[in-house]
Formats: structure tokens, sequence, C-alpha cells
């Protein structure tokens, strides 16, 4: 009551009925909210010293670390008819098993028996290149035979123009015998008619030397042609050897062309065994590929071709294969500016979509619910949704993740980065300014905490 008035109601309430009354009257209350008001600012001061370990959020879902691990389609090679299927989804397949099996729409292998037809062109081509590989020996030893028989006529004629110059040689000297024989009868017959013309010998002795000188110049005209024939049978034997070399020439270099053209039939025949021979594994490895079997071991999840008699086209996604072992990491998208405090080795603590959390960000060791992680992979660039990718693996030492996580799942990673004091975070978050980047090796007088600047959006 304030009392202004001079009449006084104070004795006509009864105020120790009423709680309130006694407060208000009494003089300590006034106290103690002015010492709980002091205590409330002392704790909430000290409370801004507290260590705050500022942190990145994300969210992003589970995925792997190895391509070999990450769901994948599995296709069709070749065209062909979905004839029937060996799977239903959810069932668990090895490596190598037949998932389905495909029948043959291109007209150019609806033969049956044309993998048998393709092996017998394959041995009638290889059988045709050993005929000319055949013909190519033969002609080779004609080719060799036909040098003998050159060599062979080539001695002949040179033996007998060896002969022939002996001949010659001993001629020539029979000839210079019978030419001294003529000059000598010559002389004789000359003194003769000297004397017979002085009547010293006689007619008769006279006509004896004439003859004799006769007979011996027509051994010297023998001779002579002799000697002749001979050098002319030289000339002749040299002319042989000439011809020989020439036919010879025509005869080598025939079978020489028959032997290079039967080696270049052969090589052409080789090609076509060796075309032939390509289209023959085609067909058997097509064959092969109508049955489509399963890349790795793992659950089929999804069938994209589901009807019987489906036309699948070659390289067309058939059904989607999960692998049943994997090594799980969580990828996770951030903003720009923060991608400078982000380095690789970073410290990370996640929570997973199912596995119920309850999580003081600032303070990650008084978390429960969450999961050890480290940062191990950052791309080197921008994702289509304006963020970059960052790739979270298990911690080796740390707490194992669930057993029961599936690929896919949501999760939210919250990575560590420094710790400041609690009214610094405070000021940080009212200013809108990203987490401090930190830099080790800085003196501390050096860190700079002034935050830097939003990318314009």
């Amino acid at each position: 009551m304030l009392n202004i008035s001079n009449t006084s109601i104070s004795k006509e309430i009864y105020s120790r009925g009423f709680n309130s009354f006694k407060k208000v009257s009494d003089k300590r209350s006034g106290n103690r909210i002015i010492y709980f008001i002091l205590a409330f600012t002392i704790v909430f001061g000290a409370c801004l010293f507290l260590p705050w370990t500022q942190n990145i959020r994300a969210k992003g879902y589970l995925s792997t670390l190895s391509p070999q691990q990450k769901p994948q389609a599995v296709q069709s090679v070749i065209s062909g008819r979905l004839e029937e299927w060996f799977v239903r989804e959810g069932d668990l397949v090895a490596k190598g098993d037949t998932i389905a099996y495909i029948s043959e729409v291109k007209s150019d292998y609806f033969d049956p028996e044309l993998v048998n037809r393709t092996d017998e062109q394959v041995r009638a081509k290889a059988g045709s290149a050993d005929g000319y590989r055949a013909k190519a020996n033969s002609l080779k030893e004609q080719y060799r035979a036909l040098e003998a028989a050159r060599d062979l006529k080539r001695e002949q004629i040179t033996n007998k123009m060896m002969q022939t110059r002996v001949k010659i040689e001993s001629d020539s000297i029979d000839l210079i015998a019978f030419q001294t024989d003529a000059d000598i009868a010559k002389k004789q017959l000359d003194r003769t008619q000297e004397l017979f013309d002085k009547g010293l010998k006689s007619l008769t002795q006279l006509e004896e030397k004439r003859v004799k000188y006769q007979q011996t110049q027509a051994k010297v005209r023998v001779q002579q042609n002799k000697v002749i024939n001979l050098r002319n049978e030289l000339g002749v034997l040299k002319l042989e050897t000439s011809a020989v070399d020439r036919e010879y020439a025509d005869k080598l270099a025939k079978s020489e062309s028959d032997r290079f053209s039967a080696l270049t039939a052969e090589l052409n025949a080789e090609a076509e065994t060796s075309k032939l021979k390509n289209q023959l594994s085609n067909y058997t490895l097509r064959q092969d590929l109508y049955y489509i079997k399963a890349p790795q071991a793992g659950f089929i999840t999804k069938t994209i071709k589901k009807g019987i008699g489906e036309i699948i086209k070659e390289g067309a996604d058939i059904m989607t294969i999960v692998p049943d072992k994997y090594d799980f990491a969580v990828e996770i998208y951030v903003e720009p500016y923060d991608l400078p405090l982000l380095s690789i080795g970073n410290e990370v603590r996640l929570q997973f979509d199912g596995w119920p959390a309850f999580i003081f960000s600032g303070w990650p060791n008084t978390a429960t619910g969450t999961f050890p992680g480290k940062v191990v992979a950052i791309d080197r660039f921008i994702s289509d949704n304006g963020k970059y990718r960052i790739l979270i693996a298990p911690e080796e030492d740390g707490k194992e993740w669930p057993e029961l996580l599936r690929m896919g799942s949501g999760a939210e990673a919250f990575i560590l980065l420094k710790r400041v004091p609690l009214w610094y975070e405070i000021w940080r978050q009212l200013n809108g300014f990203p987490a401090d980047f930190y830099t080790e090796g800085l003196e501390s007088e050096d860190v700079k905490k002034k935050a830097p600047l939003r990318s314009v959006k």
C-alpha cells in the first residue's frame, strides 16, 4: 500500500493469511533476487569461456570408396530376345552365376550350324595355305636344280674352252714347225734350182725339191686352217656361255616368280584363315553371351527388363546388382566457402538415419549415438548442385559403424575444426561468419580471427 490517504485500512486487512503479503513485507526477498541474478550472471559468464569445437554440418548418404563395390547395372553385350529368367529380386548370386538367357535377333546369326560351317571354312582355307606352301617349296627346289644345271653347263663349256685353247696352242706350235719346214724346203728348192741352172743337179732332183716344198706349203695351209677353226670354235664356246646364262636366267626368273606367286597366295590364304578364325572365335564367344552372368557376387535389387520376349539392345541395362561385401564411406556436400577449412584427415562425427543420437556439436566428446570418421577425399571440381563432394571413411581405431547400415541411407556429418571460446562462437554465429581458417605452424598471435567473406550468391 502506498498509504497516501490519511485513512488507513491496514487494520482491516488480515495480511498474515496471504503469502504474497508476507513476501512483499519481507525485506530479505529483494536480496534473494539480486543474489540469484548475480549468480546466474557469473555462471553464464564462466560458460562463455568454455572451449567450443567449431564444426561444419552437412548431410549426405552412405556410399563406398571402391568403384567396384558400388551398385552397378548388369548389361547385355549383344542384342537379343529375353527368353528366360534364372533369378528373382533379392536373390544372392555369386560371380559367374547365370541371370538370364537371351536368343538371337540378327539374321546374320540365325544359322544353328554357323560355328561348324565356319570351322569347315577355316580348315579348307588352312589346307589351301598348306598347298601353296608346298608349291613354294617345290619351286624353291626347282630353282636350286636350275642353278645346279646352269653351273654344270657352264663347267662343261669351260672345260671345252680349256681343251680348245690347249689344241690351239698345240696346233700353233705345229704350224710354226710346218712353216719352218716350208722355209727350209724353199731354200733347198732355190739352191737346187741354182745348181740345176749350172748343170750340177739333175731335173729329177729339182722336181723332188719342188714337190717337197709344195708338200710343206700344203701342211702349213692345213695347219693354219686347223688353228683358225679352233679359234672359231673357242669364240662359239664363249657365245654359248652367254647363251646358257641368258637361257637359265629366264628359267630361274620364271621359277622365282612362280615361287613368289605361290608365297603370295600362301600369305593371302593365311590372312583369310586368320580372318575366318577370328569370325569363328567371335561366333563361339557370341553363343556364350546368350547367357547373361553376374559380374560379381551380390544381391539382385532391381530388374529393368521384366517380361519374357522383350527385345534387349546391346549395352542396355537389364538389372541392378549390389555387392554383398563393401567398405562403407559417407558422401557429403559442403559449401564452397567452407572448402578452404577442410583437409584430408579432418575428424568427423556422424549420425546415421535410424540410429538415435544425443548430440552436442560443440562438445563432440559428450555426444552419444554418433560414430567417428575422417575425411579421405575432397573433389577438385564443383558438383552440379554447386557444392563440393567430400568422402568420409571410418576411423581405423575408432568405434565401428553399425553392421546393419545399407547403401544409400542418409547421414549427417559434423566436421570438427578449431577449438575456440564459446563467446567467440556465439559472436561468429550472430554475425554470420564461417568458421576460422586454421593453418598449422602459425603462432597464436599471428592467427587472424577475421572470418573470410562469404561468396556472393
